[in-house]
């Protein structure tokens, strides 16, 4: 700790992303990267773009990327915000919309980021608990006195959906604040809420390039909803950074949104080894809890998680373990990776 720090770094307590270890290969399966290449269209652009132009900014309003995004989503141009990775755009949208002084809700098993960003902003956070069976419950969001509201659909790190009729039930309740749905995993299983934008005013969905259009590596999310939201993070984003996304990252994100092909090829194939893996480690005698996204977590009866955590890292598999967290600590969430990873997964825990 510096005496240099002002007192809001020192009561940080910031996000601690998975384990990225250097010492040796492992299967990673704790950060819910996509196991398959991005869209070979993607690459050729990012390739294309490295060239004399990179001497120049690039394109402060992303337009070709937002052209894509609503053409892909049947919305106007003035209804997408994109920006470095839906992590950013996050964090803007907590700073614009849920910053008066009032609590935000969102879920006690969720996302930890969203923790983060509310000791950032000054938030007031009002967790609302997951039911017994880690679902997020539509009832306990009504009636609530709060600046806001945060969904992730699929929720994570359970792995769990809300139906559309939950989401709009959610939005109803609390018209008169802006409902936040963290669609980050939307495309391995869910509904996406945005068909309701433009019945919605207070809707705003977020969604990423990171993980069903394997691109984690460029940084490029996104905000979908009403010009009026919309607006509000454009004047956010050119108060803080007007260039968030370089030029490399613009030309592959574009050419991987409008490839909507390969996208149904590697999220079919994740799916089928999904639910090829779950009823395997329900062989196993694993409690899974059912998944509609690239993860599974699950819980053994016997064998603490903690103990399998540390095996198959030491056999050199990833998974994420939650310890710190009481409600979910003899829990892992495993990413889904190739057939082969998988195997090698099942292999090693049969041995356990």
């Amino acid at each position: 700790m510096s005496s240099f720090w002002t007192e809001k770094i020192k009561s940080l307590n910031p996000y601690i992303p998975g384990e990225q270890p250097q010492d040796k290969k492992y299967i990673k399966l704790n950060t819910n990267e996509n196991p398959y290449p991005p869209s070979p269209k993607a690459i050729s652009a990012m390739q294309a773009e490295v060239n004399a132009d990179l001497r120049l900014y690039p394109d402060p309003n992303g337009s070709r990327l937002k052209n894509a995004l609503a053409e892909n989503y049947g919305l106007k141009p003035d209804q997408v915000f994109v920006g470095n990775g839906s992590d950013e755009v996050l964090a803007l949208a907590f700073q614009g919309y849920f910053t008066d002084g009032r609590s935000l809700a969102f879920a006690d098993i969720t996302y930890s980021f969203y923790q983060v960003y509310a000791k950032l902003y000054d938030i007031e956070p009002k967790l609302v608990p997951l039911t017994e069976s880690l679902d997020i419950d539509p009832k306990d969001y009504q009636g609530l006195e709060v600046a806001g509201i945060v969904i992730a659909n699929p929720n994570a790190p359970t792995g769990k959906a809300l139906s559309l009729k939950a989401v709009e039930t959610i939005l109803k309740a609390n018209a008169d604040v802006v409902v936040l749905v963290d669609e980050a995993y939307i495309d391995f299983g869910a509904d996406s809420a945005v068909s309701l934008i433009d019945k919605y005013p207070n809707l705003l969905v977020v969604q990423t390039l990171s993980k069903s259009r394997s691109l984690a590596g460029i940084r490029v999310g996104y905000a979908l909803g009403q010009a009026h939201l919309i607006e509000g993070l454009e004047r956010l984003k050119n108060s803080f950074n007007s260039y968030p996304i370089d030029r490399i990252a613009l030309a592959g994100a574009t050419e991987a949104v409008k490839d909507d092909d390969y996208l149904k090829l590697i999220t079919s194939q994740l799916i089928s080894t999904r639910q090829q893996t779950i009823q395997q480690m329900e062989a196993l005698g694993f409690d899974v809890v059912p998944s509609a996204s690239n993860f599974i977590f699950v819980t053994h009866p016997d064998q603490p998680a903690e103990a399998l955590y540390l095996a198959l890292k030491h056999k050199g598999i990833l998974v994420r373990y939650f310890g710190d967290k009481p409600r979910i600590g003899n829990y892992l969430r495993i990413s889904i990776g190739t057939d082969q990873e998988m195997v090698v997964l099942l292999d090693t825990l049969s041995q356990q």
